[in-house]
Order: structure tokens, then sequence, then C-alpha cells
């Protein structure tokens, strides 16, 4: 029952905002009590900073701050807040874009992402903060990066994969470090192979290099020697099946169904799709892609 109320998650897209909303769902995500308390606290550092100024960058910050505690719509309504008062301000439609995403309105995120893109073409591109940093404490994504990469998602997701090479193909110019590199490049290489395009595809993986110094997308690089065939796949396959419960375990298992889905093996594949569902991940990309291929 709970696999299927979620699949049905996929057909409130629709180009008319107000229905897609009102009709997607919040799953919050299952936290303990220390990060629990610590994201309640940074919320509410954020909602005094942009209650005592409502500018561009405290109003991104509370948009942010809301969404990690898993209340999509509030940011999003946060976003749109930020959209009529500072309407050229590409990032708050990134981001609005990005959670348009979560709740599974696609066209709506495409037509935030696109207007992202169209502001900031022909900018100097700029370094992205985290919001929940890394071991290093150094950001890896830009706001150009991140455009194109959320858009190309949105583009997948709908199973349009001549629209989301294009928009990879843009994330690919501006993924400057490597682990930026390594989570665009998986992306690109299973649009490229939905597209029956194997050859580019090999190419493309060909290029990034076994020794690269990555931060925190180690879990994109293990696909990425997959498809280079440097790890076997039933080496990750006991990785992913122990559970289904982690990000880290989401993102490489859809990645090695969808491997499993190049070689013909459908049950393998819509095992590991099923498995995913099957976990509390509901946010991550990983579980939505697998929702959207048990759709297909």
């Amino acid at each position: 029952m709970r696999i299927l109320l979620l699949l049905s998650f996929l057909c409130c897209s629709t180009t008319f905002g107000q229905p897609c909303l009102e009709r997607a769902q919040e799953i919050q995500p299952q936290l303990t009590r220390e990060p629990r308390r610590e994201f309640e606290a940074k919320l509410n550092e954020a909602r005094a900073n942009a209650e005592k100024e409502a500018s561009a960058e405290n109003l991104i910050w509370l948009g942010r701050r809301t969404a990690y505690l898993g209340r999509y719509k509030q940011a999003i309504q946060i976003y749109t807040e930020g959209i009529e008062k500072f309407p050229e301000d590409a990032r708050f439609y990134r981001h609005r874009g990005h959670r348009f995403i979560t709740l599974r309105c696609f066209d709506l995120a495409i037509e935030d992402l696109k207007r992202a893109a169209k502001l900031t073409k022909g900018k100097v591109d700029e370094v992205e903060p985290d919001g929940l940093p890394n071991a290093r404490n150094i950001p890896t994504s830009t706001l150009q990066s991140n455009i194109w990469y959320h858009l190309g998602l949105a583009y997948y997701l709908k199973a349009d994969f001549k629209a989301a090479l294009n928009a990879y193909r843009q994330a690919e110019k501006v993924s400057t470090n490597p682990d930026m590199l390594v989570a665009t490049t998986d992306w690109l290489y299973m649009t490229l192979r939905r597209l029956g395009r194997e050859k580019e595809a090999n190419k493309v993986v060909a290029a990034i290099k076994s020794d690269l110094n990555l931060i925190e997308n180690s879990d994109y690089y293990k696909l990425i020697k997959l498809y280079q065939g440097l790890v076997k796949p039933e080496d990750l396959l006991k990785e992913v099946s122990a559970e289904a419960n982690t990000l880290s375990n989401v993102s490489v298992g859809y990645g090695l169904g969808n491997w499993f889905l190049y070689s013909h093996q459908m049950d393998e594949a819509e095992k590991i799709f099923r498995q995913i569902v099957g976990g509390n991940e509901w946010a991550s990309f990983g579980y939505i892609a697998s929702e959207a291929e048990l759709t297909r």
C-alpha cells in the first residue's frame, strides 16, 4: 500500500502549479534526536534573521533550513515570497525547482530551473555554500552547476532524455571540481545509455581518472568505476543488499539497477528499485528515480 501511494505522486506533475502542490504529499526525513535538535536550532536562527531583515540571503537560508526538516511546501512558499521580492535572483528559482522535484512536480521544476538558467546566462558562476557541510567544510558545487544538474534530473525523471542530455552537457561545462564532475558524469552516462548511445556514454566515463581526490561523492565514483569495468556489479550488489535505508545505498542502488536494465536483467533491476522504494530515503534522487522506473 505504501509503495502504491508513493507511486501515485508521479501523477501530480502538471503545467498548472496549484493542482500538483495540492495533491503532493510530504514524507519527512527520519532524524535522530541530536540531528533534529541541530536542524531545528538552525531553522530558528534562520527565521530570526529573516524576521530581522527579509534580505535575499536570509530568505534563501530560511527556505533551505525549512526544507532540511522535510517541510517542502513551506520552503516553496518561502522561495515564492523571495521571487516576488527579488525576481532577478536566480537562486530562488534554483532552490524552488529542487523542491518541486522533491514533491514530484517535474514540470514546475523545469519551468523554474529554465528561468534560473536564463537569469545566470553570461554571468560569472559562484560557489554555492553548503547547508550540510562535508567533512572538510569545502563546498563542492556552484549555482550554475546545480541549476543545470537539477534541470537535467527533472527532464530525466520525465523520460525526456534528449532534453536531459542537453542540460547535463551544460552542467558538465561548469562542473569544475572532482565531486561535481563525477555526479554530473554519472547522470550523463545514464542518460546516454537510455538514448542508446553506448559508445558515447563509455567515452564520457573513460575521461574520469581513477585517482580523483573526492570529498563526498564517492558513491557516484563507485558507479563510474562500474561503468569503466573496474568494479564488479556483484560487489556493489552486496553493498546495496545490506539495506535501502541510507542515502549511499539508494544512490548506488539506482545506478546499479540501471546497469541491470542495460544488461536486460529486468527482474534484478526491478528487485533493486522495489528495495529502494521500500526504504525511507523518500526525498533522495535515487528514490524518486526508482519510483519513475517502476511506473514504466
